[in-house]
């Protein structure tokens, strides 16, 4: 094998509950308005439609137990609690009934949006990659193992700011379903062990500051939460 021409990245692992070993990220996934509430939020219709999907990158994870640095560039970014789907197997085509067979584990997740980037971009017919996929922009709790938790369908999905409870909804409202989800999208990518999938949020989004502290759980599944400096 040839030498790199310097020092390739580490990858980004995630820990797991209960085990030492940890979870080696390879892509990011992220499912666009996949709650009724939060399409209507951001004035769409909610009607089932195909999912559409953008991505972070790997680096972009924040692990937990760390503080979210406020971004340059932007003076309106956006909370966004959503579950997150790790994989241990993928491929192109899966079947809605495989689709399952492909979750190591899941955890929660917050999208962080730079609300004012998106906005202009959206404006200008642009992607909106920089509203999305910059630095720290996913903190995420630990996984937990379908192993142990099995799959779940529904439970309570939160987030609070400084202590006021600002988002709720529960993993049955989701539009498109885990299963859905994972076969749609490998239409699209062949998907692989290794990739994590934000599943969308239920509505209440809004913005933070610095100085507020964000904590966030999926019912029986995981907790996280952080400081914004």
């Amino acid at each position: 094998m040839s030498a790199a021409v310097f020092p390739p990245p580490p990858a980004k692992l995630l820990p797991v509950i209960g085990i030492e070993e940890r979870f080696p990220v390879r892509r990011v996934y992220c499912v666009g308005r996949n709650y009724a509430a939060h399409a209507v939020e951001m004035g769409h219709n909610p009607d089932r439609e195909a999912p559409f999907f953008f991505q972070k990158n790997p680096d972009n994870l924040l692990l937990p137990g760390l503080s979210f640095p406020y971004p340059s560039l932007s003076a309106n970014v956006h909370h966004e609690v959503e579950c997150y789907v790790a994989l241990q197997s993928g491929g192109a085509d899966i079947a809605l009934d495989n689709a399952l067979g492909c979750v190591y584990g899941y955890g929660v997740a917050v999208d962080f949006t730079r609300r004012d980037i998106q906005d202009e971009a959206k404006t200008k017919s642009r992607p909106w990659e920089m509203a999305k996929a910059f630095e720290h922009s996913a903190p995420v709790s630990e996984i937990a193992r379908a192993a142990d938790i099995g799959h779940r369908e529904e439970g309570a999905i939160t987030l609070s700011r400084n202590g006021a409870e600002v988002q709720r909804g529960d993993l049955n409202q989701m539009i498109w379903k885990v299963p859905e989800i994972i076969a749609e999208l490998s239409r699209y990518v062949t998907l692989a062990p290794g990739d994590v999938i934000l599943t969308g949020t239920p509505s209440g989004v809004g913005p933070v500051s610095r100085g507020d502290h964000i904590s966030c759980a999926i019912e029986t599944v995981a907790k996280l939460a952080f400081d914004v400096i």
